[in-house]
């Protein structure tokens, strides 16, 4: 297949029953069966501005085999209502390697500028009263190659936040709704949840690869963001005692460490404990809470005003949540 132009037009201003054609981004590729017993592909099919599910049915099989199951496609095909949604049927796909000018087109990006947000955490961050946490977080943020990389990291590579900047951006909304609840609870430790929301995810920076799409490295494989994390904050407590002989109170670590190994909340979910402090529940809590919240307004309520309407009260049920989601708002 030729190289498209990315002279194009893109998922978010899709309408029904019209053809398309461009690179896109696959993800979650996987081979279906129809009632009949054929083959066919199943994925979803992204750009920078939205994602919608793809399906291409009686697919070959050398031709679904040499698919990624995460990366980058050119295909063919044309746009499709149903159920209330709009979906993609595929008539031809096909591998590619894109080029920096198509990156540009495929790789979803914050709305918010990375020195805007990053800014107003490191405010956030400023607010921690105990010294010796207060170095901790300054021994971090004086990392300038690891901050470079925050700016910049996914929180995710499909569920939430995926997108460049999304990893701030996610942060800071939970610095943002801490700062917020913490008022309520005067007996948790908020320079702990602080800390903890800052240091949660802080391992996807080295769990993720993104300057050629989103991917896992091979850290991220073999080693995952909450081990990783784990890791570092035990290097970054040994370099503050080493350079500057601020040593942290006797169980702050661990306490810090076990937020970040728990604060998936459920070993299958990924924690490697389930949250045992007040300030592990409520950071697992409100991480739960964001990125749960995230997707299903996605889903049900997308940010893109659509001009046209193609019914149905429900989306296709959404496997990160276990349900279909009701669209309408409530008092629209």
């Amino acid at each position: 297949m030729t190289t498209m132009s990315t002279d194009r037009t893109f998922i978010a201003d899709f309408t029904p029953n019209e053809r398309f054609e461009g690179v896109f981004t696959i993800c979650n590729a996987q081979l279906g069966t129809t009632r009949n017993g054929k083959p066919y592909l199943r994925c979803l099919l992204r750009d920078r501005t939205g994602e919608l599910p793809a399906r291409m049915w009686s697919i070959p099989d050398e031709v679904f085999r040499s698919l990624p199951v995460n990366g980058f496609v050119e295909a063919h095909g044309e746009t499709q209502p149903y159920q209330g949604e709009l979906q993609l049927i595929l008539h031809r796909i096909a591998p590619i390697e894109p080029t920096d000018e198509q990156l540009r087109d495929l790789l979803p990006t914050s709305e918010r500028a990375p020195e805007e947000m990053f800014a107003e955490l490191v405010a956030i961050l400023d607010t921690i009263e105990h010294p010796a946490i207060k170095a901790l977080c300054r021994t971090y943020l004086d990392d300038e190659m690891l901050m470079s990389q925050f700016r910049v990291a996914p929180a995710a590579m499909m569920l939430h936040h995926a997108y460049l900047g999304g990893l701030l951006e996610h942060t800071l909304n939970l610095c943002n709704v801490a700062s917020a609840v913490l008022p309520f609870y005067p007996r948790i430790n908020r320079d702990i949840v602080l800390m903890g929301l800052f240091l949660h995810d802080l391992g996807k920076t080295r769990e993720l690869a993104y300057d050629q799409g989103f991917g896992y490295t091979d850290r991220g494989e073999l080693i995952g963001h909450i081990v990783e994390g784990a890791i570092m904050l035990h290097d970054k407590a040994q370099t503050l005692m080493r350079e500057q002989g601020v040593r942290l109170p006797q169980h702050a670590l661990t306490v810090l460490q076990h937020i970040i190994i728990s604060h998936h909340t459920r070993p299958e979910f990924g924690a490697a404990k389930i949250p045992a402090t007040p300030e592990a529940i409520f950071v697992g809590m409100l991480d739960d809470l964001d990125a749960k919240t995230f997707i299903a307004l996605n889903a049900a309520r997308p940010e893109r005003a659509n001009d046209f309407d193609m019914g149905g009260n429900f989306t296709e049920k959404n496997w990160a949540l276990g349900a279909k989601l009701f669209r309408p708002d409530p008092l629209g």
